[in-house]
C-alpha cells in the first residue's frame, strides 16, 4: 500500500472479509486457470500473510513460506523497502508463487524479487496480488482488479491501523465520534460503523 504524496485528503476503499475471500478464490482460479502448477507459495509480509493463505486452501498447495519487507508504516510510507525477517530455505529449482495484496509503487515486489533471487534460482517465479494499480512500475502475473483511480485500499486485516492513521491526522482526544465518522466519510469516501470506530479509538488510548 503507498500513501498518497499530496496535501489533499487521501481517498480510500475498505474491503470486507467476505470480499477479501471471494477475490482470494478468484485469484486462486486464475492461477489455475493459467496452467501455472506452483509448488511452493512465498508471501510477503504482512499484507500477503492473509491472501497467501487463501491461496494455499484453494490451491491445495500446503507448502507456504514467507519473508518480511518493511516499505509502508499505515498510511505513510518510507523512502525505501527493506527486507525485514529473511525467507529461510532455498527456491533452487522450484515453481514459485510470490503473493502479496497489492502492488501499488511497485518498489516491494522489486525488493521481494531480488531478495528471492538470493535464494536460488527458481525454475518460474510469477507474483499474484488481490489488486493491482496502474500507478504501480511492477505488473504482477495475476490480479483481481485493476485500480486506475488511485486511492487507498484498507484491508480487514488492517482496519485499527490504517484508520487510525487516518484519524490522527485531523482529530485528537477528548474524541468526538459523530465528527469523526463525518470526516471519514467526507474527506475519505468511507463509511465506518460506531463499534469499529470505538474499537479503534481504544487501540488510541492504549
Amino acid at each position: 500500500m503507498s500513501a498518497q504524496p499530496s496535501s489533499t485528503p487521501i481517498p480510500c476503499e475498505l474491503v470486507t472479509w467476505n470480499r477479501f475471500h471471494a477475490q482470494a478464490r478468484q485469484l486462486a482460479r486464475k492461477v489455475r486457470d493459467s496452467g501455472f502448477r506452483p509448488d511452493i507459495l512465498v508471501a510477503i509480509g504482512r499484507g500477503g500473510y492473509m491472501p497467501a493463505r487463501v491461496l494455499s486452501d484453494f490451491l491445495d498447495l500446503p507448502d507456504l513460506n514467507t519473508f518480511k519487507v518493511e516499505h509502508y508504516q499505515s498510511t505513510r510510507i518510507s523512502r525505501q523497502a527493506v527486507v525485514r525477517y529473511p525467507l529461510s530455505g532455498s527456491l533452487k529449482g522450484r515453481n514459485v508463487l510470490l503473493v502479496d495484496d497489492v502492488s501499488d509503487s511497485g518498489d516491494t515486489f522489486a525488493a521481494a524479487i531480488r531478495h528471492l533471487k538470493g535464494k536460488g534460482t527458481p525454475a518460474e517465479l510469477r507474483t499474484a496480488v488481490l489488486h493491482h494499480k496502474v500507478v504501480s512500475s511492477y505488473t504482477p502475473d495475476y490480479y483481481v482488479q485493476r485500480i486506475v483511480k488511485w486511492r487507498w485500499i484498507i484491508y480487514p486485516w488492517a482496519m485499527a491501523e490504517d484508520l487510525s492513521s487516518l484519524i490522527g491526522a485531523f482529530a485528537k482526544p477528548p474524541w468526538a465520534e459523530d465528527v469523526i465518522l463525518e470526516r471519514l466519510a467526507a474527506d475519505h469516501g468511507i463509511r465506518v460503523t460506531r463499534p469499529l470506530l470505538r474499537d479503534v479509538l481504544a487501540m488510541m488510548d492504549g
